[in-house]
């Protein structure tokens, strides 16, 4: 009775693991038999048997019988003697199997036996965490901030799995408090020796597209399908998509009436500023719903290149272009073009690029940034504006603005 006792006690892992009762069993076996191989040397020679229905677990050793004194091997023969105490019928040949109580295994092993097993169950434990959590990568889920660190939030779910929220998967104007929930998609699970860890975005496209699929049911049905999202994480996104019933608005649904059914999305993303535009497989049309708000005039495409030169009237440009070069930038992403502007009525214009002998890299690559990659894009600029766009010094800028006026001066 003292081995199902002590299963009995270990049983109530099965509870507070939710393991089911063979599946324990099994990790038993296991540990028991790192246990013999510890004490014997070896564990071939033992079978053990596992009675899962009554929680019952049996050790028997097998050894064959020897004469006395011509022992060699204590854990696979027996001498004769010894094994007639056993059964005073036994022969020299012939096999002994005799139970080995857990007693004999000794109180240290017994101890050993039960950490060992608290090690193997949480390891069963963390793989079926990990397997759980790896088919849910890209889905949406809810959990409540346990703990707020410098680099990242922990947080709990429901069942005490903890999910990491790392800061730069954190929309810059995010700000949670302890106890509070927090949604994010499950970014990637990976198993760092053998615990999974599990962590969370609430900056990836990802995020923004299952929000429209919660949010708005003509998405969740599979009426509208969304083609693509680009995102500045809570500054600005496009969404482009697309129906296949003509009786659908697909823009409209998703924004709904005055913003309606997008304003849930928009707060949850720190007021991220959503354009949603209405897909097509014409490049020309798509690149002109991408810069919106600005209209263009007229748009030259190289197809191969993925380029495409857009012309705007002047007052346009910095509409195109968006603050911080968020529109411009976004519209190439979501069209796969690397889109250039230029301003209607301006014959003569020189890419920054060819100013490198007297412009540093650096510099020019501030400009770019912003979307202003020719003289006169620049040239057109108020220089207060471009201090504080800019990581340029003010100094640095007059320089530009003189070296720009000369090229037009020659």
């Amino acid at each position: 009775m003292e081995n199902i006792a002590l299963i009995e006690s270990f049983s109530e892992f099965k509870d507070d693991k939710l393991i089911d009762r063979v599946t324990l069993m099994s990790i038993l076996e296991d540990v028991f038999r790192n246990a013999l191989k510890k004490k014997y040397g070896e564990d071939d020679n033992f079978d053990i048997i596992v009675n899962p229905d009554k929680g019952d677990l049996e050790i028997w050793r097998n050894r064959v019988v020897v004469a006395d004194g011509e022992v060699e091997d204590s854990n696979q023969e027996i001498s004769l003697s010894e094994a007639r105490r056993i059964e005073p019928d036994f022969e020299v040949g012939e096999d002994v199997s005799e139970e080995v109580k857990l007693k004999d295994l000794g109180r240290r092993a017994i101890l050993a036996l039960r950490q060992n097993l608290i090690s193997k169950i949480h390891e069963h434990d963390n793989t079926n965490i990990y397997k759980q959590f790896k088919e849910l990568e890209g889905e949406i889920y809810n959990a409540e901030v346990h703990h707020i660190r410098h680099r990242a939030i922990i947080l709990l779910d429901d069942e005490g799995n903890e999910i990491v929220l790392p800061k730069d998967r954190q929309i810059p104007s995010d700000f949670f408090r302890k106890g509070e929930n927090v949604r994010g998609v499950i970014e990637s699970v990976e198993l760092k020796g053998n615990k999974p860890t599990i962590i969370m975005s609430r900056t990836a496209p990802g995020f923004l597209e299952k929000l429209f699929e919660q949010e708005i049911p003509e998405v969740f049905d599979g009426l509208i399908t969304i083609k693509k999202v680009v995102r500045v994480p809570g500054e600005k996104a496009k969404v482009a998509v697309d129906s296949y019933d003509d009786r659908i608005d697909p823009v409209g649904a998703c924004v709904g009436m005055k913003g309606s059914r997008i304003h849930s999305i928009v707060r949850e993303l720190g007021n991220e500023n959503i354009d949603v535009i209405n897909y097509t497989n014409n490049d020309q049309l798509f690149i002109t719903r991408a810069l919106s708000p600005a209209k263009i005039t007229s748009i030259k495409l190289d197809e191969e290149n993925k380029r495409a030169e857009v012309i705007l009237r002047p007052e346009e440009v910095s509409k195109a272009i968006g603050r911080g070069g968020h529109n411009i930038r976004l519209a190439g992403q979501l069209t796969g073009f690397e889109i250039d502007v230029f301003r209607e009525g301006v014959e003569e214009d020189v890419e920054l690029s060819e100013f490198t002998d007297e412009i540093e890299d650096w510099v020019i690559k501030e400009f770019s940034k912003i979307g202003l990659d020719t003289a006169k894009s620049v040239l057109e600029q108020d220089l207060e504006d471009l201090v504080r766009r800019t990581d340029l010094e003010e100094e640095t800028i007059r320089q530009v603005f003189q070296v720009l006026r000369d090229e037009f001066e020659e």
